[in-house]
């Protein structure tokens, strides 16, 4: 089609199809969608560029430069393709900027023209792929979604029930499966976004699956809290069975999941010990069932920022490196300099977002691109020259595209096969009339090369923050906000602070020991209590017994907290029984147990300094 239609550089069409051809059909149209809008931001911020500095080429440089570090920042603060269409934002603007300056670095006048035919061309190739694979594959993320919402949801009731039959010491035995089950919850996300292009014949909505993935912290954090308590206190173990009377045989069906949690919480409760544990199975049989049959949420859930801290340090990295490539072209007057910081940008800003990764795939990505130099060379050298027709001109390219996308669906450094089908491409740039100049294969050659391994150098002196300091961090934030619980004004409900912990829940690194992770469940779950707590004490006119408690939890003192909820307790326990709100009181007992057992089991976590 590019050639048809005698645009200038159809080799970008070809390249374009290649990155966005994936083995996943829900992923190549989640990519193929975020890549347009990605080059139509970029063809834009390109265009104003050329039209704030056309005279000024150090400027010109400057504001590319602050471009990639803008774009890096916005594909480290999104999350899955569309982190992917903020770093196409800002190398699409590279590209259209090195087709401007052309060897001598002099904006040309042009930009809107080559903003126009690059958009074109990239979009051809978009198109093309999508329609290609949406005639030849119907898809299998949305099969493999539900696989997984099943297989968690299964796993977690079974260990929810499980800890009903537990006590004391024995619960210990099932945490490690407990902590590693949230790290499993936080990577439905990717398979979310995939299955998210395929949703047109799914009845549900893509915020519902995103709401029923979070419906898992909510079961997670219910189970917990009965674990914790009946490890911290074995005398509940008759109240935990009468619970167990309560379950129904099988925890499949949402029916039959939200009946029960009706009756767990209408159920009589003696003592807050079996409130609390009537409560929180209750809590996790709804969450599960919000699982087993999503629903779209009420209000738009707006991505929050687990750390900012990261992604600012990707996007210095970024404007540095960009800065750099071009200072060494301005230094070396390099007639393919453009081409230079063309692929410095374009690496920067897609291995960025990648954090612990970002320096292995970029190695991995510029081993690819060597292969694709030579296998380039030989074609253009050796075999296109013998071919006339557009039939031998595929079948060249066959030789490399077909093994390289085979290869790419495979668990074995896939972004050197990406780079090897992609790069060969760019590094042919296929022409009509066909066009072979060796010197000028090789100073193209070397500026791309250059350009991905300039890359991969700045990410080796520029590494991404450690994986124990991003965990660190997101535990002070976590703290920090959770003493602001404390003292700030009372939010109307805690699916605020819910949604905020969720994301830095999904945000976790995974090389990180699972004891963190517990740890962010454990702010989680005190959080909504204190939100709670705060709530029944204006209720009962008994804020003053409650602040001293929420004054040495924002003082980072467990023990005098603890201390402070005894008397909240005692003071609940005195009011009368004929005042209204008798369950409701004990429900909030029941809560004080909760967050007791929480502080007991993090101790170091909650009295921490945060500054």
């Amino acid at each position: 089609m590019a050639f048809s239609l005698e645009l200038d550089d159809p080799y970008w069409a070809g390249a374009t199809a290649a990155v966005v051809f994936q083995p996943v059909l829900g992923a190549s149209l989640r990519k193929a969608w975020f890549r347009l809008i990605g080059t139509v931001i970029g063809a834009t911020a390109a265009v104003l560029l050329s039209a704030a500095f056309p005279q000024n080429r150090a400027c010109f440089l400057l504001g590319l430069a602050l471009w990639g570090g803008v774009c890096a920042l916005g594909a480290t603060l999104l999350r899955n393709f569309a982190s992917y269409g903020a770093s196409l934002a800002g190398y699409s603007a590279a590209i259209i900027i090195g087709s401007e300056l052309g060897a001598v670095g002099g904006v040309n006048g042009d930009a809107f023209n080559l903003a126009v035919t690059r958009g074109t061309e990239i979009g051809i190739g978009i198109v093309c792929a999508c329609v290609l694979l949406a005639v030849t594959d119907l898809g299998s993320a949305q099969r493999r979604l539900a696989a997984l919402l099943t297989s968690l949801s299964t796993d977690i009731a079974d260990g929810l029930v499980r800890a009903l039959r537990l006590t004391g010491s024995a619960q210990a035995d099932a945490r490690p499966l407990r902590r590693q089950m949230i790290g499993r919850v936080a990577t439905l996300d990717v398979v979310i976004d995939q299955a998210s292009a395929e949703i047109a014949a799914s009845p549900f909505h893509p915020d519902a699956l995103r709401a029923a993935a979070s419906s898992l912290f909510v079961a997670l954090a219910a189970w917990r809290s009965v674990a914790n308590h009946l490890e911290f206190a074995p005398g509940a173990a008759s109240d935990a069975a009468r619970v167990r009377d309560y379950l129904p045989p099988a925890l499949d069906n949402p029916a039959a999941l939200w009946a029960t949690a009706r009756r767990l919480v209408a159920l009589p409760a003696e003592t807050p010990s079996l409130r609390l544990l009537c409560d929180r199975t209750a809590g996790g049989l709804l969450a599960l069932g919000r699982t087993v049959r999503p629903r779209k949420p009420r209000q738009v859930a707006w991505p929050s920022v687990p750390d900012i801290l990261p992604a600012l340090i990707n996007a210095v990295r970024a404007f540095l490196t960009i800065g750099a490539a071009a200072l060494v072209w301005i230094w070396t007057a390099w007639p393919s300099g453009a081409t230079f910081i063309i692929f410095t940008t374009i690496g920067i800003t897609l291995f960025a977002p990648r954090e612990d990764t970002a320096y292995a795939t970029a190695k991995t990505f510029t081993t690819g691109t060597a292969c694709a130099a030579v296998c380039a060379a030989v074609a253009a050298f050796a075999l296109l020259p013998q071919q006339s027709g557009f039939a031998g001109f595929c079948v060249v390219l066959g030789l490399v595209l077909i093994p390289a996308g085979a290869l790419s669906s495979r668990s074995w450094h896939p972004p050197m096969f990406v780079a090897l089908g992609a790069n060969f491409i760019a590094l042919l740039r296929p022409s009509n009339p066909a066009f072979y100049d060796p010197e000028q294969y090789y100073n193209s050659a070397m500026a791309l090369f250059g350009g991905v391994a300039f890359a991969m150098l700045a990410m080796r002196l520029l590494p991404p923050m450690p994986p124990a300091m991003r965990m660190r961090r997101l535990l002070a934030l976590t703290l920090r906000d959770l003493r602001r619980l404390t003292h700030a004004r009372l939010p109307r409900s805690s699916v605020r602070w819910e949604r905020r912990i969720h994301g830095r829940l999904r945000a976790i690194p995974v090389s990180v020991d699972t004891l963190q992770a517990a740890r962010l469940m454990a702010a989680l779950s005190a959080g909504s209590e204190i939100i709670r707590l705060r709530r029944i004490a204006l209720r009962f006119h008994i804020g003053s017994v409650l602040q001293p408690a929420m004054t040495a939890i924002a003082a980072g003192n467990s023990d005098a907290a603890l201390r402070s909820l005894d008397r909240f307790d005692d003071a609940l326990a005195r009011l009368p029984a004929e005042l209204p709100g008798t369950r409701l009181r004990l429900r909030a007992r029941g809560t004080i147990r909760s967050i007791a057992d929480s502080f007991a089991r993090h101790t170091e976590f909650f009295d921490a300094r945060v500054r």
